[in-house]
């Protein structure tokens, strides 16, 4: 029978995994989802992977031959306990599944933020910082309070940058 099986990949070698992994007859889920990107005055749409470095694989442990997804370019390892790999509730994939637009990439919700609440900075130079969510200045930016030196700061970013804490 059949399940679903994670696949721990190197850093961004998401897509090579799952295309040397068809390529051998498994069957691969590559969740992504679409970020913008700026750089150097530029904004552009990007797909990137919903869970950076995991692939989802499908296979039968007593009839397929599993081991050759090891020594496949692109994979570090699979999610095993012990020698015998770990499966996951099918559900899980096909919950995310549920979530895809016709183009195939998950929709995340918008973020809702309230004023005064904590948040973690995952991007840029100040990644791994707590603020407080002050107030969004239009759809795409917001401003936080940060404590810096002692002192409180504004400090206004992408709201892509953040995450609730």
């Amino acid at each position: 029978m059949k399940r679903w099986y994670v696949v721990h990949t190197r850093p961004n070698r998401e897509l090579r995994a799952a295309h040397n992994l068809e390529r051998q007859g498994f069957q691969t889920y590559l969740a992504r989802y679409m970020k913008e990107r700026r750089h150097a005055r530029k904004v552009e749409q990007i797909q990137r992977p919903l869970f950076p470095r995991y692939v989802f694989v499908s296979l039968d442990t007593h009839t397929d031959r599993w081991r050759s997804i090891l020594g496949t370019f692109g994979v570090e390892y699979l999610v095993s306990n012990g020698d015998t790999p770990t499966p996951i509730p099918g559900a899980i994939v096909e919950e995310i599944r549920g979530h895809e637009d016709e183009r195939g990439l998950v929709v995340l919700p918008p973020k809702t933020l309230k004023p005064g609440q904590q948040v973690q900075i995952i991007e840029g130079p100040l990644a791994t910082q707590t603020a407080l969510f002050h107030c969004q200045t239009d759809s795409e930016r917001a401003v936080f309070l940060l404590q810096i030196l002692g002192r409180q700061v504004r400090a206004t970013m992408a709201y892509a940058s953040v995450a609730a804490a």
